[in-house]
């Protein structure tokens, strides 16, 4: 009998995505949101992830500004829970995929990251995930860490919901339009993940490590938002520099990434966003009317 794909922080915008798209599959599936399983507690991780065939961290941290106020509780679930479970993993041979994040790379190259580029996180987030990859790659040899970014769904905390949601109340919204990445969704994250457990569960798998995944082509907020409200007379985007939006925590100017690699070893390729946010799209315009 096929043992189960266990998903932790399954409530999140990818977990739910991954257990969708695995039950649309008819893989097994166990799946835990922070509920169900505290990922910090090692009596909870060894219960769930007993008989996996293959698990997968969704969990994080990601309130961003509040990280800089939060440290500890940022470090305990983004850098000492995956090093947790990635060892309790190891530990029962159990091959083990992180979700990490473009926020651990820092000051332009002028190209995209690529996957051996020195990190340096711009703000204490970034650098709880940095920790949180060291301590995942020194517990478990069979590990994969899926970097990505600006991720986006039809339901949960996101860029796309927050403009639909302001848009629909404002005239006018100021977009920063000097910060460059790659739009992604969380359903492509979701099918590119079990794509790679495929391949990695494979006797002969031997491609462990870190890879990039995001949507393409690469992008700014303004532009990401100018394509949530094309076709809509309201409201008015003005374009502002970084400068003019303060935030607590520091944002990297350019965080577009590197994917060729996951395209080489899986066979991945990026998807587009825009036809990806049309879908989204229509997601929340369904659940608005009904």
């Amino acid at each position: 009998m096929e043992k189960p794909l266990v998903i932790l922080g399954a409530g999140g915008q990818v977990g739910r995505q991954l257990a969708h798209q695995a039950a649309l599959q008819d893989r097994p599936v166990h799946a835990f949101n922070r509920t169900e399983a505290d990922i910090t507690a090692a009596e909870a991780v060894a219960q769930a992830i007993d008989g996996a065939g293959f698990v997968v961290n969704c969990a994080a941290y990601t309130a961003v500004d509040k990280a800089e106020t939060e440290q500890e509780a940022a470090y305990r679930i983004n850098a000492e829970a995956p090093a947790l479970i990635a060892g309790l993993c190891g530990e029962h041979d159990i091959p083990f995929l992180h979700i990490s994040t473009d926020y651990v790379f820092g000051q332009s190259l002028g190209r995209p990251w690529r996957e051996d580029d020195p990190v340096d996180p711009p703000n204490v987030y970034g650098l709880s995930k940095q920790a949180g990859e060291a301590g995942v790659r020194a517990a478990n040899p069979r590990h994969l860490i899926l970097r990505t970014a600006w991720v986006y769904d039809s339901e949960g905390s996101n860029f796309v919901r927050t403009m639909l949601r302001l848009g629909a109340t404002r005239d006018e919204l100021r977009v920063v339009g000097d910060q460059h990445g790659g739009p992604t969704a969380a359903e492509d994250i979701a099918l590119a993940i079990l794509a790679m457990i495929d391949a990695a569960s494979k006797p002969d798998f031997s491609q462990w490590g870190t890879y990039h995944f995001t949507g393409a082509p690469a992008t700014t907020w303004y532009d990401f938002a100018a394509a949530i409200f094309e076709g809509h007379a309201t409201p008015k985007l003005t374009r502002i520099a970084t400068s003019d939006y303060p935030t607590p925590a520091a944002r990297p100017a350019y965080s577009v990434l590197d994917c060729r690699k996951i395209e080489t070893v899986f066979g991945i390729a990026q998807p587009d966003w825009r036809v990806s946010l049309a879908k989204v799209l229509e997601a929340c315009a369904i659940d608005r009317s009904a």
